[in-house]
């Protein structure tokens, strides 16, 4: 049997090995695809990284699908049971770097934009589609959808609606998207003290001693308790280092790495205060570089919500679960600009993964939920 179109697409996407940040050719192909169905398309090239906007029509509303042609690295290749790049389909599963997160994804926005058009519905005409795809989601996300973004801001054009295609199912497609996603706040701490012999500490200072009850402290403490659609804002520490590699030397400093993943009852400013007044309290001799990956956002309820549901309980006679929990996603990026943004995409279960893998059914499953949002949204967004 004949593989579906999305399932095709999908394996041409996989088999270029477009490792952050390169695209190796990927949008090229979506563009090809995306002209054929009338879209003006847009390369957008900043430093290093490749970026697709792509959009059809003239005006009205604009439904943006969104997402990322790179993929992570696939690690040691001995652990993978097929070539990671050979997008093998093997007993129903589509293995291979990149199917989860977020090629599948792609491949069925593009084959849900095909098949509402080709409806020619009339109402379609009233509604705008657009893409915005980069090859910088999985790095640094420094020259990517943050610089469209911007991009577009300049030139006053503005999303109105914006489906992220991040893996956000879990055990079916569609049982859960995301309406949200908490911020990402991360910490560089180094506390100094004095190297010294461990057999005379009292000519020594040892920052390790003084590092421990201060993270105690950070650990212990509550930092809010979140609310309808957000769990309490939550402190990880990542990394500790110090020491010289001897056991009779007393290390000069020490340094720690945290991160708060934080909800919306929390600020950043907020966070980095209540840090400060802790290290402060505790007589340390520090210092600490704060990086911001994003601020947290919640899209209300409404059309997008309503319409992302809708299609999905249609499509699979799912009642999606509307989630916060997770990772950032570039969503971070859209939602400031005052569009609604919905993550929805295949089960993450192998993301990030050797081996990772999807059921290749279900990139035909979603690329029919995304044909029934268009034509929710052609049917009920305002003109």
């Amino acid at each position: 049997m004949s593989a579906s179109p999305t399932l095709e697409l999908a394996q041409q996407l996989i088999r270029r090995p477009s490792v952050t940040p390169a695209d190796e050719g990927c949008q090229q192909l979506m563009a090809e695809r995306l002209e054929a169905l009338g879209f003006n398309c847009e390369s957008m090239r900043f430093e290093d990284v490749d970026n697709l906007w792509a959009v059809r029509g003239e005006s009205g509303p604009i439904l943006v699908f969104a997402g990322h042609t790179d993929v992570v690295p696939s690690g040691e290749s001995a652990g993978w049971e097929h070539d990671p790049y050979s997008a093998l389909v093997k007993d129903g599963m589509l293995h291979g770097r990149g199917a989860a997160d977020m090629k599948g994804s792609l491949a069925a926005m593009i084959t849900a934009c095909e098949a509402a058009i080709a409806k020619a519905n009339p109402s379609l005409e009233t509604l705008r589609l657009g893409f915005l795809i980069t090859s910088d989601e999985e790095g640094i996300a420094a020259h990517g959808t943050r610089r469209v973004i911007d991009a577009l801001t300049e030139r006053g054009e503005q999303i109105d609606y914006c489906i992220v295609g991040e893996p956000s199912s879990t055990a079916a497609v569609g049982d859960t998207i995301k309406i949200g996603r908490r911020g990402s706040l991360s910490a560089s701490l180094t506390i100094r003290g004095k190297q010294g012999h461990v057999a005379y500490p009292h000519l020594a200072d040892n920052p390790i001693h003084r590092a421990m009850p201060v993270l105690a402290a950070l650990t212990g403490m509550t930092w809010d308790a979140g609310n309808d659609a957000f769990p309490p804002t939550t402190l990880q520490i990542s990394n500790i280092a110090s020491g010289t590699g001897a056991n009779n030397v007393i290390p000069g400093s020490c340094k720690v790495d945290f991160n708060f993943r934080f909800s919306t009852e929390s600020s950043h400013e907020q966070l980095t205060a209540k840090v400060t007044e802790l290290f402060d309290a505790h007589a340390l001799d520090y210092k600490i570089d704060w990086h911001l990956s994003g601020e947290p956002f919640l899209t209300q309820p409404g059309l997008l919500r309503e319409a992302t549901a809708a299609s999905i309980e249609e499509i699979t006679g799912l009642i999606t679960e509307q989630s916060t929990a997770g990772g950032t996603s570039d969503g971070r990026f859209i939602a400031p600009s005052g569009a609604e943004v919905v993550e929805l995409g295949p089960c993450n279960a192998t993301i990030h993964q050797v081996n990772e893998r999807i059921c290749a059914a279900d990139l035909d499953t979603l690329a029919l939920i995304y044909e029934r949002l268009i034509e929710h949204l052609a049917d009920k967004a305002p003109r």
